[in-house]
């Protein structure tokens, strides 16, 4: 059998699979005496680039932030012959797809407890800012104690580059057809919501033993998901309660705004029906066999490890269980380096911002961030807020949280450097300019779509104001303005702002102009759905 050793001779490989993102070996950690698994990344040309091995350490970073007993654990990573890879937890089960290739369809209190374990998962991860993307049964594995694994977060967004990939009918797909959110087909964006609408796909699948939608080609497949609607889960098997079948039919609605706003609604709304499972011969241990970790999502103690909102709590020790480090951990600036007390000289801020600048250099954005936290409010109250160097120090803390994933702290970081420059340097300020632009795509990436847009929408009237329509940056927002109302399921008005976008960008910059075709897939994209 063919074999390879990575990590210098630490990892002993084997392979096991491959798959559309990439190669998975199974072996052994000769440091720690432990059985892994290590999963390559594919690149469509087989050439990597720098960029996206950047962005896979970047979320494989975020990725081993999450402690739940849902998502296998994140060990290592490096890269082999120019090909990044993970090291992490080797999960023994049958994934959910082979499960319904075996039993053909689920019973309703597996579908729901599977689903809802998924949740907490989905809830500690979008917790973290960290969309899956590739959500589907292939990638959820049942373990002989009845624990639902979640894999290959951190996977997907390697390929997807954002604001740099091609739509998914003409570029790499970012996403499976018959998992795929309308957003994905159409604006190639991601967001909570995406995940959720991946998961309702799923949990059709599980009952009622057929995707949601078929088709001879992916191309058929996903223009259905942008404009078709699927036969109600009840028509196929009519003894699902209403009440599941209703929850399904949301998950799977094309605008993100008419899903449930998130994973933990859906988790409560998945609990009623996931009771008295039943035996799955051959693939679980048998219930008498105790486990620690059996059925988490059907045992209260054990059901929302790093989450909230658990109705109720049956014992202090148990409450304290579920605490995680997500829980526990400070944000910038409360932990790590001890915030400055008093004065800070110049030559003390400039130590820490290259401090800060290297390990973000390392994507150890965390770190960077907490370095940057730690001086920021001392060097304000030295030097005043309207201080070149004091706005450079937000600045590049609001930049660090947003390269780190942290799209919640970033969004206030930025909204409260653009009030800084407005009072300083006027409305017009180019880099409060760029500060708008970024807290709008903070509020897109937290799945606040909407909000995004009108953010957006007052930004172009500035620039348009100041810069004219034919400037790039001028034309650039209003291409992720339509991106973001096709994500927003407001594919008229989409359409109306690619349109005149692709008017323009003709008038002033001829067909050769690159975001041309770009827009022109998009367009014929919305036409034909």
């Amino acid at each position: 059998m063919r074999q390879r050793t990575i990590g210098h001779g630490r990892y002993e490989l084997q392979p096991l699979a491959r798959g559309g993102m990439g190669d998975v070996w199974v072996g052994h950690d000769t440091r720690l005496d432990r059985e892994v698994a290590v999963k390559f990344v594919r690149f469509t040309d087989g050439v990597p680039e720098n960029e996206i091995v950047r962005r896979f350490v970047r979320e494989s970073r975020i990725t081993a932030r999450i402690r739940h007993p849902g998502v296998p654990a994140i060990f290592d990573v490096g890269t082999d012959d120019g090909k990044p890879y993970l090291v992490m937890e080797r999960v023994h089960g049958i994934s959910v797809s082979d499960l319904l290739a075996q039993e053909g369809r689920l019973s309703i209190d597996w579908a729901a407890t599977i689903a809802a374990q998924t949740c907490a998962v989905l809830t500690a991860a979008h917790r973290e800012s960290l969309v899956h993307r590739d959500l589907k049964p292939s990638n959820l594995m049942l373990e002989p104690d009845g624990t639902v694994k979640v894999l290959d977060f951190g996977l997907a967004v390697a390929l997807d580059l954002a604001g740099m990939s091609r739509i998914t009918r003409t570029g790499q797909n970012v996403g499976t057809p018959a998992y795929m959110a309308p957003e994905q087909v159409l604006a190639a964006m991601s967001e909570p919501r995406t995940d959720l609408y991946a998961l309702g796909c799923t949990v059709y699948e599980m009952l009622t033993g057929q995707p949601v939608f078929t088709g001879q080609t992916s191309y058929t497949v996903m223009n259905k998901q942008v404009g078709e609607r699927p036969e109600p889960v009840r028509s196929l098997r009519p003894e699902v309660p209403p009440e599941l079948d209703a929850l399904v039919g949301e998950l799977v609605e094309k605008k993100p705004e008419d899903r449930p706003g998130s994973a933990q609604e859906v988790y409560e709304r998945l609990l009623p029906f996931a009771v008295e499972v039943g035996p799955i011969p051959g693939v679980l241990t048998p219930p008498n066999v105790r486990s620690p970790v059996r059925m988490y999502a059907t045992v209260v103690g054990h059901a929302f490890a790093g989450s909230v909102g658990v109705p109720e709590t049956p014992t202090e020790d148990a409450a304290d269980s579920r605490r995680t480090e997500q829980d526990e951990r400070p944000g910038p600036g409360e932990s790590g380096p001890t915030p400055f007390r008093g004065p800070i000289t110049r030559d003390e801020l400039e130590e820490a911002r290259a401090d800060a600048g290297e390990l973000a250099t390392q994507t150890r954005y965390r770190e960077a961030a907490e370095v940057l936290a730690a001086v920021a409010e001392s060097a304000a109250e030295t030097f005043g807020e309207a201080d070149d160097e004091v706005l450079t120090v937000r600045l590049e803390l609001a930049n660090v949280l947003f390269e780190g994933g942290d799209y919640h702290a970033a969004a206030p970081a930025y909204e409260k450097l653009v009030a800084y420059l407005v009072e300083r340097d006027g409305r017009d300020s180019e880099l409060a300019f760029r500060c708008r632009a970024q807290y709008a795509e903070c509020q897109a990436r937290l799945g606040k779509t909407e909000d995004a847009v009108t953010v957006a929408i007052d930004l172009l009237e500035d620039l348009d104001r100041v810069y004219g329509g034919a400037d790039p940056r001028t034309l650039d927002l209003r291409r992720q303005i339509g991106l973001w109302q096709l994500a927003a399921g407001r594919h008229g008005e989409a359409g109306s702002t690619l349109r005149r976008l692709l008017d323009d960008l003709v008038l002033h910059h001829g067909e050769r102009h690159p975001t041309v075709p770009y827009v022109r897939d998009l367009l014929a994209g919305l036409r034909e759905n």
